[in-house]
């Protein structure tokens, strides 16, 4: 992905990632410099992370488009639970 965002979007320098992706490889696939953010070692407690908010703001920007959204119902029977009851919602 970022391969392809690089030959799109030139202007692209510097990405904001999420702790959970894996350094090394990130950076093996792109010449864009990537930068982690993740909790400092050693930290207990809430602490306010620089450049998380990026991040999150990332995410909240994928959840308002259904087909990009990681937040989705895990199986088809829940799917299909969850269209009846809204169809018997509608009905009363």
């Amino acid at each position: 992905m970022l391969q392809v965002s690089r030959g799109l979007f030139l202007f692209i320098e510097k990405v904001w990632s999420d702790g959970g992706y894996n350094h090394h490889r990130v950076t093996e696939a792109t010449s864009i410099t990537v930068e982690i953010v993740s909790k400092i070692a050693g930290q207990s407690g809430f602490a306010v992370l620089p450049r998380r908010w990026v991040v999150e703001r990332f995410f909240a920007w994928i959840n308002r488009n259904r087909r990009l959204a990681k937040d989705v119902e895990a199986t088809l029977k829940f799917a299909v639970a969850m269209l009846m009851l809204r169809r018997l919602a509608r009905s009363e």
